[in-house]
């Protein structure tokens, strides 16, 4: 490390995120382990509050104003033009392939991958009486639920946990679905919440996983991120990266799919639905980890291969 310039509290490192509590939180965990790995003061480093096109239009569904690149377009133009040097995501909402010039291949230790149940009066899915009204505004966890529980009526639900919360005191819905990992990253033990089962709801490619991104050509930022990068992470995101990436990996898609490592091998699991819910494709497979990539997107093929002709018929490519 010896060659490259640390930052300093006069000439910090500028660390770009969205302001919702959750982003903030993550990247406030993105500077302690870069200052922890290289002894800095937090000063530092600089927190940059970027508000996005998906922090703007809260009233629409994602998939009508644009999918996953409307959480990150505005963050990855100011990287790109100098005015931050790394950027700190949900890995949930990345697409699949970032603008040329930059590269997202740090990833922090993974939280819970599960997603959460949360209601005020009910504890799980099994408990929700016959045409509940739930709140969700994720496509995957809206077919999902359809899939398993077609006598729940769906709202549209969007904001983060304040927001959501305040909606199911209102009563403008019985139960919502979370992230686990959002919730412990905020501390938030208040909540009323259930951990789903992976067996009953397969949870988002690279749910619970942060990634910084970085310019290709900075390599101050590359050493320094090296330092503080989770390899296990990075190894399951690798299999289910590339596995939405032949799937089609917009938020015009309900995919769900998770890897496990298990020693040496990685067991992987996909699952594909219509938007409605009224079918499911499932496949899963097991190898060494380094096919991982491959084992990706050999579960993609078969699915793609297995699909009636009109299953995809949704999808934009």
């Amino acid at each position: 490390m010896s060659n490259i310039t640390l930052p300093t509290p006069n000439s910090p490192l500028k660390i770009g995120t969205r302001g919702s509590p959750l982003a903030l939180a993550q990247a406030y965990e993105t500077r302690a382990r870069l200052s922890k790995a290289f002894d800095l003061p937090e000063e530092a480093f600089e927190i940059v509050v970027i508000q996005t096109t998906g922090d703007r239009v809260l009233d629409r569904p994602l998939k009508e104003i644009g999918g996953k690149g409307l959480f990150t377009r505005e963050i990855e133009e100011d990287m790109l033009s100098g005015k931050i040097d790394i950027a700190v995501h949900s890995m949930k909402d990345m697409p699949v392939l970032q603008p040329e010039g930059l590269l997202l291949d740090t990833y922090l230790p993974r939280e819970d991958v599960r997603d959460a149940f949360v209601s005020p009066h009910h504890s799980g899915l099994a408990d929700l009486p016959e045409g509940a009204v739930v709140g969700c505004s994720s496509l995957r966890r809206r077919a999902q639920l359809a899939n398993r529980r077609p006598d729940v009526q769906l709202v549209e639900f969007r904001g983060n946990v304040q927001t959501r919360m305040k909606k199911l005191n209102d009563g403008v819905a019985v139960a919502t679905f979370l992230a686990m990992a959002g919730l412990n990253r905020l501390g938030m033990d208040e909540v009323p919440k259930t951990a789903i089962s992976e067996d009953d709801m397969l949870p988002a490619v690279a749910q619970g996983a942060i990634g910084i991104e970085r310019r290709a050509n900075d390599s101050r930022a590359a050493a320094m991120l090296e330092a503080i990068h989770d390899i296990p992470t990075g190894q399951r995101l690798a299999v289910e990266r590339s596995y939405l990436a032949a799937l089609d990996g917009s938020c015009e898609t309900p995919i769900a799919g998770l890897a496990v490592l298990n020693g040496g091998t990685v067991d992987f699991r996909g699952e594909i639905l219509r938007p409605d819910g009224s079918e499911i494709i499932v496949d899963a497979e097991s190898g060494v980890i380094e096919d991982g990539a491959e084992i990706g997107r050999a579960v993609a093929a078969r699915m793609r291969a297995s699909a009636p002709d009109d299953f995809f018929s949704w999808l934009t490519t």
